[in-house]
């Protein structure tokens, strides 16, 4: 038991003991003590303690579990028996209790709401299977037996919750964590956010059968507990709220987002595991703020689940193969279709329209067409034409309450809610029963949609039906903004709303609008969105940030291709990653009818999937051959291509679609691609004359590819500037290829080969770096696991080399004698080096002499990096003192992470004042306060004139710290504040 709750627990009983009862337990713990020969505690301590104080000195004194026996014998002597069992009832009973109560709740409520009707056919037994499954969800995949932090990522509606609750279920049922976990809490972040704010004592009690939960005992083991975090999309959770606003106490309420982010990022319970379900949008956010040990990525129904659901329903075998057929030739929509919910409506509405003899086909060619008729067949009774006027209401009452979820991040909204955007009472049993809205779990009286994208095509209805101004919250922006929010991936959970809004303006959707409604739309909305193509096109930085999938999908949707061929022709850069078939069939849609690209950046890992049916690699090279048409319509001046494996008959259609093309390419990024051509690969290299960037970094190069490489590098007519050849799996022995280029190449100015082995190498590089005829500017060796003998043949580089300005062996082993070796070259007069990073290299305070040394002799220097050493404050003051030097032109200094407190600014200060050079300093991450800052500020002001730039974290200080920077930013037009460098 962690010692925390021990003595928590402790003190919780011996609040029990009336005051005689406590002088009694006293007395007789004297006797214990003494009777077991256990260690002393002092009786003027034990005689003078309070019930809190005297837990603290059992647990302090004695083990855990040695303290609560000591108290339960002592229980039995004072005739409080009835404490006693109380105790162990819980330690040994409690789990049990809630187990069962854990499976009921599940078997009779919480699964049936998971559940609509016509879902039956994916209720399963679960099987062995499903439990080795769930295990090894929760079974460490690195060493160690850290807590386990799992994220379940899934796509809304893909069945993460039930498979949640089935492995709850195992685990009320004695199936699976049997030894691992002694309680499984779960909290849906669309439930718990609705409480604004709550304590996790208060979050568990909710969870438990009777009023009064036995917290102290279920915190008492917290490794032994479980907190299932559903929906994370659903919580305005970032992760990026400052230390000092986290809890660390469980018996605290505090703002629910406050409270999850506590448990999420270890201050709240650190010994407990977490399972966190959420869609890849939520995950992408919180990516790299919390270290988590397992990635499991939930993928839905299978194409024979899909195709057997499809047969179930449908009594003619005939009519179910037509549906069925019909939705599998739109790629899209049967990519949709692995979503359960949507599988369901999907199929229910094709039946429906199959009924009434309508053609499915037309149906299903577009998302928007199938979610509207599926919307509508609710709304009117089989024997009508038309929406009745109370249809109507409820109709646009829905419409106009999705629109705020959707501007508010409401999933789960309360009657209140409701009734504020026309829905009233008695129209709510009428929209359940359309299944168009649920009742949610919890709390009470509160009402979800049928999918997410339920309320994304809701919320779009209502853009055609009326202007945001209408609208009775002014959270609901205008059509613009919500285009540009959706483009930008400003809201993770909005993954329709402006396809559908797109998919509305389509004439067939106009006509069944204004037939459902019986009144002419505005035409306001199509201006509005030629005004965003206007913006679009004037704003190159608005087209780097807008996500080309996204702009494609409302594209299609629309299907106008007057209006597709003008949004294309705004576009100068685009970027996108297509993930499966249906991204890259509708991102080929619209690239063919680009004309004004400049800049193209794509991902995709379709084209290596050449294991697929004949069918669908036949029509992916169909695709693939209008998509390279691109280069020929258009000047791309930067291609960036990631994380694509490239066919053979893929990569040769790119081959031939530049090999002809007097293109003007510059820069060519190829990160984590495969080609396995590579002689192809190089020879469109080679034929990119104007091509002056190359990185090839992540992307595996073996020495026959570094030979052909540098074969290219060789040519006199190459042109290329800059070569990133960053983690490409390189062996020391290409560095002997590498060094040919070096001298010849009387072009290339910039090369970076960081997080390569290159130490037995070193030697190679380094003497042709020290031939007169390499015209170097720029080294990256960063993480390069360069060793002790290094260091000499980079001195000689410093020494020799008269082109070399910038130089970074960052992430190695140089330590504080390697540091030494390097400054002895850099105190040469005519040392020519300009910018020197030796970030996270070990060195200490002892190095800081021999770099004070450069400072003050070297006046070439501009630029140190020196981030990630335990330097301290000792260290920076040798810095600062030499920066003082007349000599000392440094421009820029480093010092990230580097343990240095307050008591080093002073000395910063003092540099800052007398350095007339000196303009930024990166001081993140280090142990800065109040005082500290105070000093460095008023130095700044010192110099009016002169542009500074700190690297401080705002948020990383209290509130009155935060409030003076904030306010020094303000007040001091030439201060900047950054908070990364």
């Amino acid at each position: 038991m962690a010692s925390f709750f021990s003595e928590f627990g402790l003190m919780w009983y011996l609040e029990e003991l009336n005051k005689k009862e406590f002088m009694k337990f006293k007395e007789f713990l004297k006797q214990e003590i003494l009777q077991l020969g256990l260690k002393q505690i002092s009786w003027t301590e034990v005689k003078k303690a309070s019930r809190e104080d005297l837990a603290n000195l059992l647990v302090k004194h004695y083990e855990e579990k040695q303290a609560w026996d000591i108290t339960f014998q002592i229980f039995q002597k004072i005739n409080r028996k009835d404490l006693s069992e109380k105790a162990a009832k819980e330690i040994a009973g409690n789990p049990k209790i809630y187990q069962a109560h854990l499976k009921k709740k599940l078997t009779q409520n919480w699964s049936r709401k998971l559940i609509i009707r016509g879902q039956d056919f994916f209720k399963q037994e679960l099987t062995q299977e499903d439990y080795a499954y769930f295990e090894d969800i929760l079974v460490s995949k690195a060493t160690g037996k850290k807590p386990q932090t799992v994220f379940l990522q899934g796509v809304a509606g893909i069945g993460k919750s039930l498979m949640l609750a089935k492995m709850m279920l195992a685990w009320s049922d004695g199936r699976v964590f049997q030894n691992k976990f002694s309680y499984i809490f779960y909290f849906c972040c669309d439930d718990v956010k609705q409480l604004k704010t709550a304590s996790l004592a208060e979050l568990i009690s909710r969870e438990w059968p009777s009023p009064s939960a036995p917290i102290v005992e279920i915190l008492s083991q917290p490794e032994k507990l479980l907190f299932i975090i559903d929906s994370l999309e659903g919580m305005k959770c970032d992760l990026t709220e400052w230390e000092s606003e986290m809890c660390d106490n469980w018996m605290e309420k505090q703002p629910v987002n406050i409270l999850l982010s506590s448990l999420l990022r270890r201050k709240l319970l650190p010994e407990s595991s977490l399972l966190i379900s959420g869609t890849p949008e939520a995950f992408k956010k919180i990516e790299g703020r919390i270290e988590c040990t397992n990635l499991e990525i939930i993928t839905g129904l299978s194409e024979d689940n899909i195709k057997r659901y499809f047969y179930s329903l449908f009594r003619d075998k005939n009519r179910a193969q037509e549906a069925y057929s019909v939705v599998r030739e739109n790629e899209h929509l049967f990519t949709l279709c692995e979503v359960p919910l949507i599988c369901w409506m999907v199929a229910t509405c094709l039946k429906k329209e199959i009924e009434k003899g309508r053609e499915p086909v037309a149906i299903c060619r577009r998302t928007t067409s199938l979610y509207t008729t599926h919307i509508f067949n609710l709304f009117i009774p089989q024997s009508a034409r038309h929406l009745s006027k109370k249809s109507q209401a409820q109709l646009q009452g829905l419409c106009s309450l999705a629109a705020e979820g959707m501007w508010t991040d409401t999933f789960v909204f309360s009657e209140e809610d409701l009734r504020r955007n026309g829905i009233i009472s008695s129209d709510i049993s009428t929209l359940l029963d359309m299944r168009i809205l649920l009742k949610s779990r919890e709390p009470e009286n509160c009402y979800i949609f049928l999918h997410p994208s339920v309320q994304e095509i809701c919320a779009a209805v209502f853009y055609l039906l009326k202007s945001h101004v209408d609208h009775p919250s002014q959270d609901v922006k205008c059509i613009k903004t919500l285009m540009f929010t959706f483009l930008k991936k400003v809201k993770v959970q909005w993954i329709f709303l402006g396809c559908f809004i797109f998919g509305l303006l389509h004439e067939s959707e106009q006509e069944k609008l204004v037939t459902f409604f019986g009144y002419q739309l505005s035409q306001e909305i199509i201006q509005q969105l030629y005004q965003c193509l206007e913006t679009i096109n004037d704003d190159d930085e608005l087209q780097e940030q807008i996500d080309g999938m996204k702009l494609f999908y409302c594209l299609f949707e629309m299907e106008d291709e007057a209006f597709l061929v003008q949004a294309m022709n705004c576009m100068r850069q685009i970027n996108f990653v297509a993930k499966n078939y249906s991204d890259f069939m509708v991102a080929t849609y619209c690239l063919r009818h680009c004309s004004t690209l400049r800049k193209l950046s794509f991902s995709t890992k379709i084209l290596v999937l050449e294991v697929q049916e004949g069918r669908y690699v036949e029509k992916l090279l169909v695709f693939w051959h209008h998509m390279c048409s691109v280069f020929i319509n258009n000047d791309i001046q930067l291609l960036q291509v990631k994380d694509t494996h490239f066919s053979e008959q893929a990569f040769l259609l790119l081959y031939n679609h530049l090999k002809y093309l007097n293109c003007n390419l510059q820069v060519l990024e190829a990160n984590n691609v495969y080609a396995r051509d590579t002689h192809l690969f190089f020879a469109l290299i080679n034929q990119s004359r104007s091509l002056q960037h190359l990185n090839l970094s992540h992307t595996f190069l073996s020495e026959t590819d570094v030979k052909l490489l540098c074969d290219v590098l060789n040519q006199a007519e190459c042109n290329i500037k800059t070569l990133r050849v960053a983690d490409c799996h390189l062996s020391p022995d290409v560095c002997k290829i590498f060094a040919s280029v070096l001298i010849s190449s009387k072009t290339l100015k910039y090369l970076n080969f960081t997080s390569n082995n290159l130490d037995k190498g070193m030697h190679s590089l380094c003497k042709a770096l020290c031939h007169p005829d390499c015209v170097l500017n720029d080294l990256v060796l960063a993480n390069c696991s360069l060793s002790e003998q290094c260091w000499d043949y980079l001195s000689d580089v410093l020494r020799q080399n008269k082109t070399l300005s910038h130089l970074d062996i960052g992430s190695n082993d140089l330590k504080d004698e390697g540091l030494k070796v390097l400054c002895r070259a850099l105190t040469l007069p005519d040392s020519a080096l300009k910018s020197l990073c030796l970030k996270n290299c070990l060195i200490t305070t002892s190095g800081c002499q021999d770099l004070a040394e450069v400072l003050s002799s070297n006046q070439n220097l501009r630029s140190l990096e020196v981030s990630e050493n335990k330097l301290e404050d000792a260290g920076v003051k040798l810095l600062c003192d030499a920066m003082k030097h007349p000599n000392c032109h440094l421009e820029n200094l480093g010092l990230e992470a580097c343990e240095l407190t307050s008591a080093c600014c002073e000395d910063l200060a003092s540099a800052f004042t007398q350095s007339k050079t000196l303009w930024e300093i990166n001081l993140l991450e280090n142990a800065l306060d109040y005082s500290g800052l105070i000093v460095l500020c008023e130095a700044l002001k010192r110099r009016p004139c002169a542009l500074h730039v700190l690297g401080l974290r705002i948020t990383d200080f209290d509130k009155e710290t935060q409030a003076f920077l904030v306010a020094e930013q303000e007040t001091s037009p030439c201060f900047t504040i950054l908070s990364s460098m």
